[in-house]
C-alpha cells in the first residue's frame, strides 16, 4: 500500500517499499511512457536529469513504475480483446439460440406433414379399393396447372410485389419456408465465417448465411448492394428506376448480367425489383426477386446472347449488434434454367453448394474483409492499400471474364477456324479495350499493338482434384508454359516494338514467387511471379531479362466443396502502378458433382466429345468414380494476346498452337496427378501402390531397425503392400531424397506431401536445401559425414519451408541411410517428428 511521506516531499520513499507519486509526477512519468515504454538505465536516469520534480525518485522505484505501467497496458489490451470476444460470442450464442427456435419450428412442421401425408396415404388406399372412384383417381393425372394472370407493375403494384418479397425472403431467412441444411464441411463456431446452410428439395437452388460483421448496417447494405465489386461472376448492375414509398423504404427495378463461367454455356441475366426498408424493430432489409408476367409498367426484353434467369426472393437482413457491427442474414435463391447448358454441366446449374460458394459466402467474405482492413493498418505489403490490391484481383478477374465470354457489345468479334473447333478465337479492336492498356513507354518507342486477340477452350477431366492441378500449374510453369510466349506477352506492357517468337531461343531460367496479399482465410493470393532469365531476341540471348506477372490464384484447399479453382495472370511493367495494363490468361477449373451423369472412362477428354457419349457408354465410367471418390471437372483456358493488325493470321496461328500444346501439356498432368492411376508412365520414380514404391517402403523400415534399434511402424502386419499403407499413414512426415550432389526428394508420405505442400509428381522438383533455412542446411552439412559414416542422425527441431514458402516447425529430425537388398545406399530417409505449420 502506497503511503504518504513522512518529511512532506513529493514522491519520497516512505517506511515501506512503496512510493505515492503526485499527479504532477504520474503526468510527467506519462509523457514520457508515450515516447518509451521500455527505457534502459540510462535513459531512466537521463529522465531524472531532465525532470526536477523526479529528483528525491530513485531510478529503481522508476524501473518499477516502468514495468506496472506496461502490466497494466497489458492487461487493458487484453481486457479489450476478451470483451470483443465476448460480445462476438454473445451474438454467436443469439444467433445460434435463433438457428435453434427455427429448426425446432421446422421439425414441427415435419411432423404435421408427416401425419397428414400418412393419414392421406391411408385415405387414398381405401378411396382406390371402390372401383367407382376410378375416375376420381384418373382424373388428377391430366390435371394442367393453372397460369397466373399478369401482375400489375404501375407504382401501387410494384409496391405490392415489393411487400410479398420481404415477407416471402424474412420466411427464408429467419422461418421455415425452404428446409435447410448445413452445408457439407461447414461447421459453426467464433472463429468461422458463419452459419452455412443449403436448400433442400425447393425450387431452383437456394442457399442461406448467418454471420458477424464489424461494420455498421448501413456500410454493410452500401457494399451488398453494390454486387460487381464482390461478386466476381457479376458483370453489370444497372439501376433503370427509383420509386421512394411512404413508409420510408425505396423500389429500384434493375437489369443485371452474369458471366458465363466457361466457353460452353451462355451467360444469364435478370430483370428484378429490389427492395429496402426499416423493420419495426431497426433492422434494415434488403431483398430482390425477378419480375415475371407483368404489365402497365417497365419491363425488359430478352437480350441477345443471354439467358434471362429468375432470382426467387432472396436478399439480407441486417441487424445492428450491441457494442458495435452487425448480424447479418443472406438467402440467395435462384432458378438458372439449367435447360440451357450441355448435360454435363448441368449440375454447375443445379448445385446449390455452388451457389453458397460463388454468392452467398463471397458476400460474407468480403464484408470481413473490408471490416479488418478498416480495423488495422491501411497499409500492407509492398506500400499498398488493401482497396487498391483489391481492386488489381476484381480487374484481373473481370479481364478473364471479359475474354472467355467475348461479349460483341465490348467489341469482340469470331474469327473462322483453321479446320479444327477445339480453340476459338476472338479479336478486340475497339479503342476502349486498346484504352485500357495504355500502351506507352518509357524508352521512346510508341506503342504498335492495335488489337487484341484471345485463343480459348475447355476440356472435361476427370479423376483429378482442381486444387492439387491447380497447386501444380502454379508452381512449375515451366510444365506447360512456353518462355517465348511469355516474354512476347510481355513486351506489350514492357518495352516494344516486339516480334513474334520464333523457335525457342532461351528457356526459363527460374520462377520466383512474391506474395503480394492474402484474403482472410487464405482462399485467395494475390502474387508476383517473377520469371527469370527469359531470353525473346538474339540480343536477350546474350543478356537475357525477367518478365513479371501479377497472378490471382485461389481454390488451393482440398477440402472446400464445391469451390472454382482459378489462376489468372497478365504481364506487368518492372514499375507495377496501381492502373498497369492488364491483358489476364489464365486457367479456370470448376468441379462437377461425380454423383450426376460421368461422360467417358477416360481420364482427360475434349468436352465436345464428351457430350457425344450416351447412357450405354457411362455405366462404367461411373463405376470407376465411385470406387475411386474422385470427382469430375471442367476447365476452362483463355490466353489474350496484344499484336499489330496486319500480324492478325499469324497471332491467331500462333495462339491456336500455344494452347493446343497447353490442353496437351495439362492432359499429361492430370493424368499423373490422378490418385488412381499413378504409373510409372506418369513420370514418377516412386508411385503409390507399385512394386517399387511397396519394396521401398520395406527397405526404409528395415534401415531403421537396423539403426536405431526399434521398429518404425507400431503395426506388426507382415506384407509389402500393408506396410507401403501404414508408411504412407503415418502420422509424422517421412520422405527420401536421393544420394547426389544435389540431393531431390524421392518419395514422401501423405503427411510428408502435406507439410511440404506437394504432389507426388511435383515433389520430383524439390531440392533438399530448398525447404531448410540457413541454419537448418549449416546443421544439415555437419551432420551429413555422419549419417554417411554412421548410418543415422538425430538433428534438433527447427523451421523448415514448404514449397509455397510457408514456415514449419517441428520438433527433431532423424535421418538415416535406407539400403537396399544389396546392403548398398540408396537413399537417404528424413523423419519430421511433430510437425507443424506456424
Amino acid at each position: 500500500m502506497a503511503m504518504s511521506c513522512k518529511d512532506g516531499k513529493p514522491g519520497s520513499l516512505d517506511n515501506g517499499k512503496y512510493v505515492r507519486y503526485t499527479p504532477e509526477q504520474v503526468e510527467a512519468l506519462e509523457r514520457f511512457y508515450h515516447d518509451c515504454p521500455k527505457p534502459s538505465s540510462i535513459r531512466r536516469q537521463q529522465l531524472i536529469r531532465e525532470c526536477p520534480i523526479l529528483s528525491n525518485i530513485e531510478p529503481k522505484q522508476i524501473k518499477v513504475w516502468f514495468q506496472n505501467r506496461r502490466c497494466r497496458e497489458k492487461q487493458r489490451k487484453e481486457a479489450s480483446r476478451l470483451q470483443a470476444v465476448n460480445r462476438k460470442l454473445t451474438a454467436m450464442n443469439k444467433l445460434l439460440m435463433e438457428e435453434n427456435d427455427r429448426l425446432q419450428k421446422q421439425v414441427s412442421q415435419l411432423v404435421y406433414d408427416n401425419g397428414y401425408f400418412r393419414q392421406h396415404t391411408q385415405n387414398a388406399t381405401l378411396t382406390t379399393k371402390d372401383p367407382s372412384c376410378e375416375s376420381v383417381v384418373t382424373s388428377g393425372q391430366n390435371h394442367v396447372t393453372p397460369q397466373h394472370p399478369p401482375r400489375d407493375a404501375s407504382p401501387a403494384g410494384l409496391l405490392s410485389i415489393a411487400e410479398e418479397t420481404l415477407a416471402e425472403f424474412l420466411s427464408k431467412a429467419t422461418g421455415t419456408a425452404v428446409e435447410w441444411v448445413q452445408m457439407p464441411g461447414m461447421k459453426p463456431g467464433p472463429d468461422s465465417i458463419g452459419i452455412i446452410a443449403i436448400s433442400h428439395g425447393c425450387p431452383g437452388v437456394a442457399a442461406r448465411a448467418c454471420g458477424l460483421v464489424g461494420l455498421e448496417p448501413t456500410r454493410v447494405a452500401e457494399l451488398l448492394k453494390d454486387r460487381p465489386l464482390w461478386f466476381r461472376d457479376c458483370r453489370a448492375v444497372d439501376v433503370l428506376n427509383v420509386l421512394p414509398t411512404a413508409s420510408g423504404g425505396t423500389i429500384e427495378l434493375l437489369y443485371m448480367q452474369l458471366y458465363a463461367p466457361t466457353t460452353l454455356a451462355p451467360a444469364r441475366d435478370f430483370w428484378l425489383l429490389r427492395y429496402t426498408s426499416v423493420l419495426e424493430d431497426g433492422s434494415l432489409v434488403v431483398c430482390e426477386r425477378s419480375l415475371k408476367n407483368t404489365q402497365n409498367g417497365p419491363s425488359m426484353p430478352a437480350v441477345q446472347h443471354f439467358v434471362r434467369a429468375e432470382m426467387l426472393p432472396s436478399g439480407y437482413l441486417i441487424r445492428p449488434c450491441e457494442g458495435g457491427g452487425s448480424v447479418i442474414h443472406i438467402v440467395d435463391h435462384m432458378d438458372l434454367e439449367p435447360w440451357s447448358v450441355p448435360e454435363v454441366l448441368r449440375p454447375l446449374y443445379e448445385s446449390s453448394t455452388v451457389l453458397a460458394q460463388k454468392t452467398t459466402m463471397a458476400a460474407l467474405r468480403q464484408l470481413r474483409q473490408i471490416a479488418q482492413e478498416v480495423s488495422q493498418s491501411n497499409v500492407t505489403g509492398w506500400g499498398r492499400r488493401p482497396a487498391a490490391l483489391r481492386a488489381l484481383s476484381q480487374r484481373l478477374s473481370r479481364g478473364f471474364n471479359e475474354a472467355l465470354n467475348g461479349f460483341t457489345d465490348e467489341g469482340w468479334s469470331m474469327m473462322g477456324n483453321d479446320g479444327m473447333d477445339d480453340v476459338t478465337v476472338l479479336v478486340n479492336s475497339s479503342p476502349d479495350k486498346l484504352m485500357g492498356l495504355n500502351l506507352s513507354f518509357a524508352n521512346g518507342f510508341p506503342s504498335v499493338s492495335n488489337a487484341v486477340l484471345c485463343a480459348k477452350a475447355s476440356m472435361l477431366l476427370q479423376n483429378v482434384p482442381p486444387a492439387i492441378l491447380l497447386r501444380f500449374l502454379r508452381e512449375h510453369r515451366s510444365e506447360w508454359a512456353d518462355s517465348s510466349i511469355d516474354a512476347y506477352s510481355a513486351a506489350a506492357v514492357k518495352v516494344g516494338p516486339c516480334s513474334l517468337p520464333g523457335s525457342r531461343i532461351g528457356g526459363f531460367g527460374g520462377q520466383v514467387i512474391l506474395p503480394l496479399a492474402h484474403t482472410i482465410e487464405h482462399e485467395e493470393f494475390l502474387e508476383v511471379i517473377k520469371l527469370e532469365g527469359i531470353a525473346h531476341s538474339p540480343e536477350d540471348a546474350i543478356m537475357p531479362r525477367d518478365v513479371f506477372l501479377l497472378q490471382l490464384c485461389s481454390g488451393m484447399d482440398e477440402n472446400a466443396v464445391g469451390t472454382c479453382a482459378e489462376l489468372i495472370f497478365a504481364p506487368i511493367d518492372a514499375s507495377f502502378a496501381d492502373d498497369a495494363p492488364l491483358l489476364p490468361s489464365g486457367f479456370r477449373i470448376i468441379p462437377l458433382d461425380s454423383g450426376k451423369e460421368a461422360s467417358s472412362p477416360n481420364r482427360t477428354l475434349d468436352l465436345a466429345s464428351a457430350l457425344e457419349i450416351g447412357p450405354a457408354g457411362n455405366k462404367s465410367s461411373n463405376d470407376y468414380l465411385a470406387n475411386s471418390g474422385c470427382m469430375r471437372s471442367v476447365m476452362t483456358i483463355a490466353f489474350e494476346f496484344a499484336f499489330e493488325s496486319h500480324m492478325q493470321e499469324h497471332v491467331a496461328s500462333m495462339a491456336r498452337q500455344y494452347v493446343r500444346s497447353i490442353i496437351s501439356s495439362v492432359q499429361r498432368v492430370a493424368l499423373a496427378l490422378s490418385p488412381s492411376h499413378l504409373s510409372s508412365h506418369a513420370g514418377l520414380r516412386t508411385p503409390l501402390g507399385t512394386p517399387e514404391a511397396q519394396t521401398l517402403a520395406c527397405w526404409i523400415c528395415q534401415s531403421y531397425r537396423l539403426y536405431m534399434g526399434v521398429e518404425l511402424l507400431k503395426s506388426s502386419s507382415e506384407g509389402s503392400e500393408s506396410i507401403l499403407k501404414t508408411l504412407w499413414h503415418h502420422s509424422d512426415a517421412i520422405m527420401c531424397c536421393s544420394l547426389k550432389a544435389l540431393p531431390l526428394f524421392t518419395f514422401a508420405n501423405q503427411a510428408g506431401l502435406d507439410m511440404l505442400e506437394t504432389t507426388l509428381v511435383a515433389l520430383q522438383d524439390i531440392t533438399l536445401e530448398k525447404i531448410f533455412d540457413d541454419h537448418g542446411r549449416k546443421t544439415l552439412c555437419t551432420e551429413f559425414p555422419q549419417i554417411m559414416q554412421q548410418g543415422f542422425a538425430c538433428l534438433q527441431g527447427g523451421i523448415c519451408l514448404s514449397s509455397m514458402g510457408r514456415p514449419v516447425s517441428y520438433e527433431r529430425t532423424v535421418a538415416w541411410k535406407v539400403l537396399n537388398e544389396e546392403e548398398n545406399a540408396h537413399c537417404i530417409c528424413f523423419l519430421f517428428i511433430n510437425w507443424s505449420f506456424i
